[in-house]
């Protein structure tokens, strides 16, 4: 309402009291001239919590003024005849105007210290990220500037397997930096709102597999998915979804013990999908489920790494996406993260196949 013009909100102020002491008029020989009086000041009251201070003014004034004329004897006449009336008169113009000044200066030092609040809050959250971003973005260049001058010093005094190994090194750490800059750009873009959706026609088993064999780092753990050849072609945006994906599975693969088992299902109707993450670890304790989706938010003891934007950022896919996404208890003890997804479907693919 603050948003509105200050004229228009005299008008709007104006308008109010003008109706509700029309409303009282047609009920004044049930009711006494007292009762109106509480009426309007509660009404006062109202606009003095949703306009700012001058339009309150307005109405607080034209309040007494329609007390006055309309409802104190002798009624259409500014002339106060009892002490009494007049008392009254002149305790309500004081009550309305303190109460509007009050209560506008209250506002704004709630405002202030929502203020403080936010960017306090604000602080605390940059300091976290750029903690976790001194490690996450400092360990991944460091290997790979290492390995870049191994490779100028050693030339041709190293073997092909050491050539390999570090060239190894350099494509996991160029693919860790790479993920998260992404991820800050995603976060970015989720909350100045310029996330936009680009859908279209994706096989959902192909896409899962594809994501399954970029997870890096799988040694002692498995992922299981059983593709569902009779699953339609669904309308998403599938550089999106792939995101989301990686980043459930790979949090799978890293914050559980080794030998653990990830498995990915897939099911769908005819204007949903429907994916299941589940795993057989340690589990997410119930308190916590909420907050895993939470900006920059880690599970205590979780290890080093990570900065705590990825879930953060898949569920912001997912709302954007007008979905759905959850996170329970799995059957085998661990974690199980469920998305639904409205879709348009195709099954042009099951009749090509046919």
């Amino acid at each position: 309402m603050r948003h509105i013009s200050v004229l228009r909100q005299i008008l709007i102020g104006a308008g109010f009291v003008i109706l509700l002491s029309v409303v009282c008029y047609l009920f004044r020989p049930y009711m006494d001239y007292r009762i109106v009086a509480l009426i309007l000041l509660l009404a006062v009251s109202l606009l003095a919590v949703l306009f700012d201070i001058l339009p309150v003014l307005v109405s607080a004034v034209l309040s007494a003024l329609i007390l006055n004329l309309f409802f104190i004897e002798p009624v259409l006449h500014y002339k106060i005849n009892s002490a009494e009336s007049a008392l009254l008169f002149f305790i309500y113009m004081l009550v309305a105007l303190v109460n509007a000044v009050l209560t506008n200066r209250l506002r704004k030092l709630e405002a202030r210290t929502r203020d403080k609040e936010e960017k306090e809050k604000t602080i605390q959250l940059y300091n976290t990220l750029l903690s976790s971003l001194s490690h996450e973005l400092k360990t991944p260049i460091a290997t790979i500037i290492g390995a870049v001058d191994t490779l100028k010093e050693t030339g041709d005094k190293i073997t092909a397997e050491q050539k390999a190994d570090l060239l190894a090194a350099i494509d996991i750490a160029g693919s860790r930096l790479n993920n998260q800059v992404e991820n800050l750009l995603n976060m970015s873009r989720l909350e100045t709102g310029m996330l936009t959706l680009k859908r279209d026609w994706c096989d959902i088993n192909e896409l899962i597999f594809m994501v399954i064999g970029a997870v890096p780092g799988q040694g002692g753990h498995t992922i299981l998915f059983e593709p569902d050849d009779r699953a339609p072609l669904f309308k998403i945006d599938e550089g999106l979804m792939e995101i989301v994906l990686y980043s459930i599975i790979s949090n799978a693969v890293r914050y559980t013990p080794p030998g653990t088992e990830v498995r990915v299902s897939v099911g769908f109707d005819d204007d949903q999908l429907h994916m299941v993450i589940s795993d057989n670890g340690k589990g997410i304790p119930e308190e916590k489920r909420q907050q895993v989706f939470e900006k920059f938010y880690r599970m205590p003891r979780s290890g080093t790494g990570g900065t705590g934007l990825g879930l953060s950022i898949a569920k912001g896919i997912v709302d954007a996406h007008k979905g759905e996404i959850r996170l329970a208890d799995s059957p085998s003890g661990g974690a199980e993260f469920s998305i639904t997804l409205p879709a348009e479907v195709s099954y042009l693919k099951n009749l090509k196949n046919e």
